[in-house]
């Protein structure tokens, strides 16, 4: 589908109360607390009072290789030089690549958890900033292919995880598949990255038509990666937006673009995060104001919701 061909597109049916994803919260809690955060223009500097974000944001995309795991590491760094204690949880189960983003070699991840073998606090690494990270694995098939008894049993244990940090940034799996459903309707809020390739608008468009037709999920948040220039991430995003709003019945918002920027693979082929290999550079200014946007006080209280990841088996009770 192109994103200016909207004839092939069917309208979307009302999802049913039955297949909503059934989440485990006590309804309209709300939890607020001031923490010193740094400006958006001084990760570093001085502090501010800014209400409480979001405990989880799941990160996530349609279509692989948009730079979503390039986005979750860096967000969260700069989350982390606001004052935050910010975990990353490597949730793309079979293909984990957060470790390698960062040069870390983990001596356990989430499949010694799952087995057993493993508390889910002894397989944490340390990233930059304090980062707190969970590895998974990486050619594995099992752990791409979870039922839904070890997917909830592998929220549980998040949920456990989740209560000594301020915000939890999940980075998910590509495409819609059950456990990339699964972890980005259990997150309080969902950013899905796109770039202007008219494919990764396609699969952008599909993961949010199933979240908002099969759950009733309508609440997203849109950031371009890759824009080549200003008016490039806005057009892409107003495409995206035109399209969800007409067949969907609601527009995501904007959380502004990222400017395609060599620095951020030259930081990725050296294994390390942009934001410390090159601060300077346009890409981590824009990756700084995204994070400064997540826990802007504004934004927070449109999404003030602030609890633990939901851990009982009624997580994945969604049916077609």
């Amino acid at each position: 589908m192109s994103m200016n061909d909207d004839e092939n597109v069917t309208e979307a049916p009302q999802a049913s109360p039955t297949a909503r994803l059934r989440l485990v919260r006590p309804a309209g809690e709300t939890a607020r607390r001031e923490l010193p955060v740094a400006s958006a223009g001084d990760a570093q500097g001085t502090t501010g009072e800014f209400t409480r974000p979001v405990r989880t944001i799941a990160v996530t995309s349609g279509k692989g290789g948009v730079g979503k795991t390039f986005v979750t590491v860096n967000v969260g760094i700069a989350l982390a030089r606001r004052g935050l204690r910010v975990l990353v949880v490597d949730a793309d189960l079979g293909l984990a690549n957060v470790d390698t983003m960062l040069g870390l070699a983990p001596g356990a991840t989430l499949r010694q958890v799952l087995s057993g073998e493993r508390a889910i606090g002894d397989v944490l690494l340390e990233g930059p900033a304090g980062v707190r990270i969970v590895p998974a694995t990486s050619g594995f098939e099992d752990m791409a292919r979870l039922g839904e008894r070890k997917l909830c049993e592998l929220l549980a244990h998040f949920d456990e995880l989740a209560q000594s940090f301020d915000v939890a940034l999940i980075d998910t799996a590509a495409g819609i598949a059950p456990a990339v459903l699964g972890f980005t309707l259990a997150a309080d809020r969902k950013l899905v990255v796109a770039t202007p390739d008219p494919t990764a608008l396609t699969d952008a468009y599909a993961l949010m038509k199933v979240l908002a037709t099969r759950y009733g999920e309508v609440d997203a948040d849109v950031v371009v990666n890759l824009a080549r220039s200003a008016a490039e991430g806005a057009r892409t995003f107003v495409n995206l937006a035109r399209v969800t709003q007409h067949f969907l019945g609601f527009a995501p918002r904007s959380l502004g673009h990222l400017p395609a920027d060599p620095e951020a693979a030259a930081s990725i082929r050296r294994q390390r995060a942009v934001l410390e290999y090159a601060p300077r550079a346009p890409v981590s200014l824009a990756l700084d104001a995204l994070a400064a946007r997540l826990v802007a006080p504004g934004t927070a209280a449109a999404h003030a919701r602030a609890h633990p990841l939901p851990a009982s088996s009624a997580l994945l009770e969604a049916r077609p």
